[in-house]
């Protein structure tokens, strides 16, 4: 090996170290900022040893597949997003159904996110109705933030045009009766907070702003919602 293969494979491995000190999971620029030039990012790319998720994020090929993707890709894609109604319902296992579309919530100054996949379905809020009840929770090794679910249920009681009461109901319900369901020591184990979902209920309507955008790889369309 020549001393210019030798400098090249341990830049490589040390990309390596910093992308796997990062979760495995990256933007590129972030890549870039973390000290990685953009030869070596490049190089590791060709290789296969990153594989791409959506435009400019990428993981780690040798780690375990993403267990949810959607969710990780769009945290990190839409950062300063919240994951809400429908896709946190979800999160929280207090619905079924799985959401076509990621659900996000982000301000009204926010631009609306670029992103070819997944599609994403954007809602902006504003005051108190943005961020309030925010959570942060780990996925995939991804810092995600989340409304947490009696913000959630309270915001779906919003939007029931948009998410089924009885979809709602159900959430209610399941709520009630988790601790039945899950495992003592999972960190959604807790018990509803009623004073919470009423409180989230009561600022909703002076707060919000409701407009909500469907993001996907080859279409935008806004859809206007009046506030109730």
């Amino acid at each position: 090996m020549s001393v210019q293969q030798d400098i090249t494979a341990k830049r490589l491995q040390q990309a390596v170290g910093i992308l796997e000190a990062r979760g495995g999971v990256v933007r590129m620029n972030q890549a870039l900022r973390a000290g990685i030039d953009r030869h070596t990012f490049y190089k590791l790319r060709q290789t296969g040893v990153l594989v791409q998720l959506s435009r400019g994020l990428y993981r780690l090929a040798e780690r375990p597949a993403l267990k949810n993707p959607d969710l990780v890709t769009v945290a990190l894609k839409v950062p300063q997003g919240v994951i809400c109604l429908l896709s946190a319902l979800a999160f929280w296992k207090l619905t079924d159904k799985v959401p076509s579309q990621v659900h996000v919530a982000i301000s009204r100054q926010s631009r609306n996110p670029r992103l070819d996949r997944p599609p994403v379905r954007v809602f902006r809020f504003s005051g108190l109705a943005f961020s309030s009840g925010v959570e942060m929770r780990r996925v995939d090794g991804v810092q995600v933030r989340i409304f947490g679910p009696e913000k959630t249920l309270a915001d779906c009681f919003k939007f029931r045009k948009l998410i089924d009461i009885k979809t709602t109901l159900e959430g209610i319900k399941r709520f009630k009766h988790r601790k039945e369901l899950l495992d003592p020591r999972s960190p959604l184990n807790r018990d509803l907070d009623t004073q919470a979902l009423i409180h989230y209920a009561q600022i909703l309507p002076e707060h919000t702003r409701a407009s909500c955008t469907v993001v996907s790889s080859r279409r935008s369309m806004l859809l206007r919602r009046p506030v109730a």
